[in-house]
């Protein structure tokens, strides 16, 4: 260990723990706007400016819960419980840069709890949700675009080519 850099000594301890260091990335189109995350799981939030005619602005948020957070399967299904359809959900799997992506669109009714554990629910009808899972070496990260469908609907095209830019560095 003498004569290691302080970053050398970093990496090997990282190393020999198990501990994989680095961070998910991304490219934030233009025509979102940062907001300040409302807690420490979440990694960054957007507002996606609502279209004439919708009530509301989409959001975008991006999680993570510290290598947790629940497997693939687990939050697909929890996610598509967020809203009342009759529509069953779209799911789709790519890879981006070398990560795994596992992603669900769904629409109908948003029934979302206001708060994790609330006995309180959204009721947002004409909502939609495109909510990806981003495999990393670090664990899972978690990214939601949730609004008014139509406002979903024209940031399709940005969300994608923001899927597109991810990168674990």
């Amino acid at each position: 260990m003498i004569g290691m850099s302080p970053c050398a000594l970093v990496a090997l301890v990282a190393a020999v723990s198990g501990q994989t260091t680095g961070t998910l990335t991304f490219t934030k189109p233009a025509a979102w706007t940062d907001r300040a995350p409302a807690s420490s799981m979440r990694v960054a939030e957007f507002v996606v400016p609502k279209v004439p005619g919708d009530a509301e602005d989409a959001d975008v948020i991006v999680y993570y819960f510290g290598g947790s957070g629940g497997s693939v399967e687990a939050n697909l299904q929890r996610w598509t419980m967020q809203f009342q359809s009759s529509k069953d959900a779209a799911r789709t799997s790519s890879t981006v840069n070398g990560l795994r992506l596992t992603s669900l669109d769904v629409s109908g009714t948003y029934v979302a709890e206001l708060r994790p554990g609330s006995a309180e629910r959204h009721n947002k009808p004409g909502f939609r949700m495109r909510a990806t899972v981003v495999e990393t070496p670090k664990g899972p990260y978690f990214i939601k675009l949730t609004g008014p469908a139509a406002t979903v609907d024209k940031a399709g095209a940005a969300f994608d080519h923001f899927l597109q830019s991810l990168a674990f560095k």
